[in-house]
């Protein structure tokens, strides 16, 4: 195993390598046990923390860009042949787990939110048989979070699913199925309980006005949009 400490480029006689244009002093950890393993970070990228174990081959985390919102904080751990991909401006409020293997992917959109404690698996860790069969029970599956996305705290993303744009996913809540755009998810597991919604990014203390009784308090996104009638 080889332990990278620093956020920096990098690169290896096993194929692994870190594009980082831009060094920094955050604190690191990337871990390649593989090899052709890639870790690519935008230039404008904002890293609070970053711990990225390459548990295998072929694996590849992409970072894209920040401006004007919180920095990154993330743990992702990367199997055989699987890619994690965040977009522009995912900002975190404390660490994000990420976990993808099997192939399955996870890619996040622009604009997404995500709060304290969220964990977003393609994986259960271990794998559960039918004891009759000898199948899998619990197979990876890939993960798809749209555009403008917020992720509450200790929410929890489960494999297969996928979550439109303008969407939120509301505290302790655990999806298991899809979610439409534009609608707020709730509960253990997760259903739709609203639909027609738009969220924006102003705190309720924190951004003048500190009253925000309807939409003109607010600049509105791009994504103000009805959720599409072919979910239920």
């Amino acid at each position: 195993m080889t332990e990278i400490k620093a956020l920096k480029s990098y690169s290896d006689d096993r194929g692994n390598e870190i594009i980082c244009p831009t060094a920094g002093e955050q604190p690191v950890t990337v871990n390649f046990r593989g090899s052709n393993n890639r870790l690519a970070i935008s230039p404008n990228a904002k890293i609070r923390h970053l711990n990225v174990q390459f548990d295998c081959d072929n694996g590849s985390v992409e970072i894209g860009s920040h401006s004007g919102v919180s920095p990154l904080r993330l743990f992702a751990r990367i199997g055989q042949d699987s890619t994690v991909r965040l977009g522009n401006n995912v900002s975190t409020t404390d660490k994000l787990t990420i976990t993808a293997v099997e192939g399955a992917d996870v890619t996040i959109g622009d604009d997404v939110m995500i709060a304290t404690d969220v964990e977003i698996r393609t994986d259960d860790a271990h794998p559960i048989f039918d004891v009759t069969t000898g199948q899998r029970v619990n197979l990876s599956q890939p993960i798809t979070i749209g555009n403008h996305v917020w992720l509450a705290k200790r929410a929890i993303i489960m494999g297969g699913v996928s979550i439109g744009n303008g969407s939120v996913v509301g505290f302790g809540s655990i999806v298991t199925k899809d979610v439409p755009n534009n609608a707020i998810a709730a509960g253990t597991p997760a259903r739709v309980i609203r639909k027609d919604i738009a969220w924006e990014r102003p705190h309720l203390s924190g951004a003048k006005p500190f009253y925000k009784p309807d939409a003109d308090t607010v600049t509105k996104s791009q994504y103000w949009n009805l959720t599409a009638e072919s979910h239920e």
